[in-house]
């Protein structure tokens, strides 16, 4: 199973030879492309052949590519993430709406259930009110738990004063956590042969990567446990290559530990499982490893 992120933070050359991805900069560095799981290049002034390219999408490694700021703008999906795609796409055109809605109930259940998790470990009075939350969630959230959670959660952790619409370095760090979660889930679903477009929650006419933002969302919590510990006096390359590093952490699912990245895979497949076969149970959801 593949396991390396590979980061490209200067000036370099890439491109294909015999089953490695070659790093040509102030030295050659030879990468073999079985190991790889993700590749974020954050800068500008890299160049990858086409054949690269190509192979790098064949082998479903993911490809982020970031701005003139580091950030992550873009990514490499390919059109074909399994030999039966169209099948795939066909049934999750056929989702049940029963099934979709009591997926998403498990899903949104799990993230305040983790985010009640992490205020607990951090010794927050406030898991309290987040565990009345849970024992008040409906069928499909419609008494918007996951809203009222969300608010008493963020000003647990980084103040009363605190918003997700500040620009501040606090939410720099989180929305490029966010969007390397984000971008791992999208290689995911496009490996299993879906589409990222068509969601269980999230529809938004603008957003190609509904599906994932559904997915992803007990994975936040992972990114807002490292923010919390850093140290932000700035958010520059090491801090960004900090929260890359997620990926590699470890966490429990299904009886074992395994990587993030790992664990990911494990549970988008738990998830199509259970859209596929009617049965909200076969979800299977990580825990934290401390």
């Amino acid at each position: 199973m593949s396991w390396r992120i590979i980061v490209i933070s200067k000036r370099a050359k890439l491109d294909l030879q015999l089953g490695y991805m070659v790093v040509r900069s102030e030295e050659v560095t030879k990468v073999v492309l079985s190991e790889i799981s993700t590749i974020l290049i954050e800068s500008t002034a890299v160049s990858l052949t086409t054949s690269l390219l190509a192979e790098l999408t064949r082998r479903k490694i993911k490809v982020i590519f970031c701005d003139e700021k580091k950030n992550p703008s873009s990514e490499l999906i390919g059109y074909y993430g399994s030999h039966d795609t169209s099948n795939k796409i066909r049934k999750q055109i056929a989702w049940r709406k029963n099934t979709k809605e009591a997926v998403w109930t498990e899903i949104v259940t799990e993230k305040i259930r983790k985010q009640k998790e992490l205020l607990e470990m951090l010794g927050k009075e406030e898991a309290e009110l987040l565990l009345s939350y849970l024992k008040e969630i409906v069928w499909n959230d419609t008494t918007n738990r996951e809203g009222h959670a969300a608010k008493v959660y963020f000003n647990a952790l980084f103040g009363l004063d605190f918003t997700r619409t500040e620009d501040n370095n606090i939410n720099a760090a989180l929305n490029y956590g966010y969007s390397i979660i984000l971008s791992t889930f999208t290689r995911e679903i496009a490996a299993n042969g879906y589409i990222t477009q068509l969601g269980l929650f999230h529809d938004n006419m603008f957003n190609q990567f509904n599906l994932a933002s559904d997915l992803m969302e007990p994975f936040r919590v992972l990114v807002d446990r490292e923010v919390k510990q850093m140290k932000l006096d700035s958010f520059e390359h090491d801090e960004k290559m900090q929260l890359v590093n997620i990926l590699n952490q470890e966490v429990s699912i299904d009886g074992r530990i395994q990587y993030v990245n790992n664990a990911i895979k494990i549970y988008c497949k738990s998830v199509f499982d259970a859209l596929n076969d009617d049965d909200s149970s076969l979800v299977r959801f990580y825990r934290f490893e401390l």
